[in-house]
């Protein structure tokens, strides 16, 4: 008899002697990736503004994409007809797709909730829709995403303790729907949804419920809607332990420097949020050394780097195994972050040109790729801690009344 592995398992490296973080890796039926990792999020099948190759270049591992919105349009069927979203999007490393559960609860008022599923209004044309557990395995199914997840409700955080615990207990049964409802088991992992808000006792049973159902992996949902980060590190601090070791653990929604390393201190691997590039678009860039609205008149005759500490080119033996042949570019010396200024983003935004938005969302997902493969060599050494002080130091957090994004 043998021990067959899950589509989407995790395997642990090291643990940092000082704070508990894991340094570990996941292994998917399109590869093997290293967390901790921050994913980044192609909504509608793309990464708005950086294509695939440019996603590899930059040391991108995972990317997310939505469940509801490829549903709507072009279509899931299509899309299996296609050959799965790797296929039809040219990308061949893991992705991993959300319920649509979020879009159905934040995107339409007319929206009918039930114990089958939600019947809704879509945000296209107006047609009535349905989703429930079954049409959301269906969907991904379909999609063919490594990781799927379970249709849970999103609800505001600071609802009441018994509309939170009637919803994450509608939330359990449908991650019992959901797995049943699989069909892929052996190409597709589904991860659950830890639901409860702010609530102990709501998050333990919760978390009971999806571990004694041997998921391949778990999320933290209902986070990073409004509350504080004090209160988001105070629910981490009782629900991560919940969780199993042998497992990935995934907290939706975060991107913020502090917040990824408070979330690794406390057990996540897996990150992802629209932050870098809906940020990006609008001109703001994330550095080492801050927060830099590029739109700012200041930056006009500003010819230095974007960013002086960030590099290009991730050394992820992923990206540099992938084309075979060296590449024109593909040398110490390219370095187009360093080759850009302040003050040519400046004239891209203010002359309304594509290319800076472009640009930006590049510059933006690569700064967090990167500090993520520091944070990993930081998980590595024994000096995460270190790693942290820095950040708040130098990104900004310490000084009083600091605007980061």
């Amino acid at each position: 008899m043998t021990n067959k592995k899950p589509a989407v398992w995790y395997e642990h490296l090291h643990t940092e002697k000082h704070t508990g973080a894991r340094r570990g890796r996941i292994h998917t039926p399109h590869g093997t990736f290293e967390t901790p990792m921050f994913m980044p999020v192609g909504t509608q099948g793309a990464v708005k503004g950086v294509g695939t190759r440019e996603l590899k270049d930059i040391g991108s591992q995972f990317i997310l994409s939505n469940t509801y919105h490829l549903w709507v349009r072009p279509g899931d069927e299509l899309i299996a007809q296609a050959g799965g979203l790797h296929q039809y999007m040219g990308w061949d490393q893991a992705i991993l797709t959300d319920s649509g559960g979020f879009q159905v609860f934040s995107l339409s008022d007319a929206r009918k909730l039930q114990e089958e599923g939600v019947t809704f209004q879509n945000h296209v044309n107006g047609d009535k829709m349905f989703l429930s557990p079954e049409v959301a395995m269906r969907i991904q199914n379909n999609l063919g995403s490594d990781v799927m997840m379970q249709l849970d409700e999103a609800i505001p955080y600071f609802e009441s303790y018994d509309y939170i615990k009637e919803s994450m207990q509608r939330s359990l049964r449908w991650a019992e729907r959901a797995q049943v409802a699989h069909k892929k088991t052996d190409s597709q992992g589904l991860f659950g949804i830890v639901q409860g808000a702010g609530f102990k006792a709501l998050r333990t049973e919760s978390a009971n419920g999806l571990v004694g159902m041997d998921l391949p992996g778990y999320a933290v949902g209902g986070l990073s809607v409004g509350e504080s980060k004090l209160e988001m590190n105070r629910v981490l601090d009782f629900t991560m332990p919940l969780l199993p070791e042998d497992k990935p653990r995934y907290l939706m929604g975060v991107a913020a420097p502090d917040s990824l390393i408070d979330g690794v201190i406390r057990g996540v691997d897996m990150f992802d949020s629209v932050l870098p590039t809906r940020i990006a678009r609008k001109g703001t860039l994330m550095t080492r050394r801050g927060r830099v609205v590029i739109k700012n008149s200041k930056y006009k005759n500003d010819f230095t780097p974007l960013d002086p500490d960030l590099s290009y080119y991730s050394a992820n033996p992923i990206r540099t195994n992938q084309f075979g042949n060296q590449r024109q570019f593909d040398n110490p010396n390219y370095n187009p972050f360093q080759n850009l200024t302040r003050s040519y983003l400046h004239h891209l935004f203010n002359a309304n040109e594509l290319l800076g938005a472009q640009l930006a969302s590049q510059h933006n997902l690569r700064y967090l790729l990167q500090f993520m493969e520091d944070m990993r060599t930081a998980i590595e050494n024994d000096e995460l801690l270190a790693f942290r002080a820095t950040v708040m130091e130098e990104y900004g957090y310490n000084k009083p009344n600091a605007r980061l994004f």
